[in-house]
């Protein structure tokens, strides 16, 4: 499961959601300003303030950067499928 806090007009959200949709990943998205969460909040549930956060199967990823640092070196796919 891949859930990933985002707002909107984020190009970083918008391309860690192509990098995702690219091995076909199905997410669960969480809009921060639609939901009414603050970045106290997000700071509390997942460690950072910026967005995207990404936390896939429970462990958090951080953000764009760090996500595209695991397709980068070839382990995205296998983190996803790892616990799923």
């Amino acid at each position: 499961m891949i859930d990933i806090y985002t707002i909107t007009y984020c190009p970083y959200c918008s391309a860690a959601k192509r990098l995702l949709e690219h091995y076909g990943f199905e997410y669960n998205e969480i809009n921060i300003e639609k939901s009414g969460m603050t970045r106290i909040d997000l700071q509390n549930k997942t460690g950072g303030r910026t967005v995207p956060q990404i936390v896939i199967n429970g462990k958090f990823v951080g953000g764009y950067e760090n996500l595209y640092a695991l397709h980068s070196n070839d382990s995205l796919k296998n983190f996803v499928e790892k616990d799923s």
